[in-house]
């Protein structure tokens, strides 16, 4: 038989007089639970975290101060519960310094578990350097107070001086350093090829090993995070820390020991302009967030200097599931991306940056070229194509007026001459009437055409047959197709040619990255 849970009075209390207004609880609810008897408080104790949620939608300052003041001194109340709930209902009208000092003396007083845990998350919320001084005196190696004393530094390091990424700061100890260049399923080879290609970085880095999504490199000098960003074609950058293995007895310790490693600490204290604080992040697994905050905690205790801080970190963690156990790897958080500053505005299901740099290093250069994107959205293929050099006009269309706006913007934040860029509104199977392209005039046609999962298409098998047509009879001999196919379909023309293929995650499916040539 199944049994009935418990009501929670509290709870139920609570819903009751949360809507209604703050006079009617101060003057009616409040005078009663202060006169009540110990038994009438404790069933009446949802009023205490309703008033601080009415307070905080309903009131007026002075009325919050009064809030404010009333739960300061529940906090001497001889029930434990009501001390708990008034705790909780203090950051809701604002905290302040009051409140932190009487909440730290109740750690002067013998106090249960469960209240420890009252006093560490109010703290979380509304210290300041007077709980870093206490939670610093006490030398307790309570895990819940360790958590306290992260957010609180995180907080203050946040309003003190917002941390950022520094991009041109040397990293000479390069011995042993192993970095991964993390992207898209499929990317990697476009990757791997970019760096071996690169004039200057070629010589500056070996690659290790290349796996789906993964570039795994070595530096050879000393480099900047700027000299990497030179590469166009990775998602992130992340310097690999340590490895914990699958039969590992310990593995919040483990982690901890990793996170809180002198190479963490190396790295964070040369790249961050402020207090480094990181985002503790599992990859491709789902961790209870108990777990995660019980390993970010351990790393505290083993370096209080390094904080976990979710919000606005210059830092991410990130735990990835490897052959020989998990890889823990530290990724800066570089926001905006400086390669891709010009992308002021963006349209639905556009192309990822380093997607559309990559269509444009498979495409080549070629000098006097002629370009055309029949599909253009937000012009990424376009301008990733211009950047390289040899392109005499440009030419974008679009069925959808807004792409063509946001394509304009892009165009002019990525500083492309205005008299070499030709915009249209229009399908591309009238591209005569629409853009003027005459027969076998495009140098090269580079486009990522509706893929028929985040934009639907009717009949997306006739639009890519349509699409091959059209690119035969427009490009001329030599010319280049590359686009993304999202079908398992080739041209049936045989002057148009089969020369690359790449199988690329989009996020969450696969498409064929192509490159075709026109004989």
């Amino acid at each position: 038989m199944k049994q009935n849970k418990p009501v929670n009075l509290g709870k139920e209390v609570y819903k009751q007089l949360r809507t209604q207004s703050w006079d009617e609880l101060w003057h009616h609810e409040v005078p009663l639970f202060d006169a009540g008897t110990v038994e009438y408080r404790s069933a009446r104790v949802g009023l205490v975290r309703a008033i601080g949620v009415v307070a905080l939608e309903k009131a007026t300052k002075e009325q919050r101060d009064q809030t404010s003041e009333w739960l300061i001194g529940l906090l001497q109340d001889p029930d434990e519960k009501v001390r708990r709930y008034a705790m909780a209902a203090l950051p809701k009208v604002g905290g302040g310094e009051e409140s932190e000092k009487a909440i730290l003396e109740i750690l002067d007083q013998p106090a249960g578990e469960i209240e420890v845990k009252s006093v560490s998350k109010t703290l979380s919320k509304i210290g300041g350097e007077a709980t870093l001084e206490k939670l610093e005196a006490l030398h307790d190696d309570n895990e819940v107070l360790h958590q306290a004393e992260q957010k609180v530094k995180a907080q203050l390091a946040r309003k003190e001086e917002p941390a950022s990424i520094r991009m041109d700061a040397k990293i000479k100890e390069t011995r042993k350093l192993r970095i991964h260049l993390r992207t898209r399923r499929g990317m990697e080879l476009f990757v791997r090829d970019e760096l071996l290609a690169h004039p200057k970085l070629k010589s500056r880095f070996k690659v290790v090993r290349t796996s789906p999504g993964c570039v795994a490199i070595s530096a050879l000098r000393p480099f900047t995070l700027a000299d990497v960003y030179e590469l166009r074609t990775f998602g992130s950058i992340n310097f690999v820390l340590g490895v914990v293995a699958k039969n590992e007895a310990n593995h919040t310790a483990a982690l901890a020991k990793i996170i809180a490693s002198e190479l963490t600490q190396l790295l964070c204290s040369k790249l961050t302009e402020g207090q480094p604080r990181y985002r503790l992040q599992f990859m491709r697994a789902k961790v209870p967030p108990r777990k995660v905050q019980d390993i970010a905690n351990a790393a505290f205790g083993l370096c209080p200097d390094l904080l976990n801080d979710p919000r606005k970190s210059p830092w991410a963690i990130e735990v990835y599931p490897e052959k020989v156990g998990q890889s823990v790897e530290l990724r800066p958080r570089v926001l905006p991306d400086p390669r891709f500053t010009y992308r002021v505005d963006d349209v639905s299901a556009s192309t990822h940056p380093p997607l559309a740099a990559a269509m444009a290093q498979l495409a080549g250069i070629e000098e006097n070229e002629s370009i055309w994107d029949p599909f253009c959205g937000s012009a990424l293929e376009l301008i990733e194509r211009a950047r390289l050099g040899g392109v005499d006009s440009i030419i974008a269309s679009d069925r959808d007026a807004d792409a063509i706006e946001v394509a304009r913007l892009n165009f002019e934040s990525a500083g492309i001459e205005s008299g070499k860029v030709a915009l249209h509104l229009g399908s591309f199977r009238n591209y005569e009437a629409v853009t003027g392209i005459a027969r076998r005039s495009i140098s090269l046609i580079i486009a990522n055409p509706p893929l028929g999962r985040r934009v639907r298409i009717e009949d997306l098998q006739g639009l890519i047959k349509d699409f091959f047509q059209v690119a035969t009879d427009t490009l001329r001999p030599g010319g280049r197709l590359v686009f993304i196919n999202p079908l398992k379909l080739d041209s049936h023309d045989p002057t148009l040619k089969l020369e690359a293929r790449h199988l690329v995650d989009l996020g969450g499916f696969d498409c064929r990255v192509e490159k075709w040539l026109k004989q």
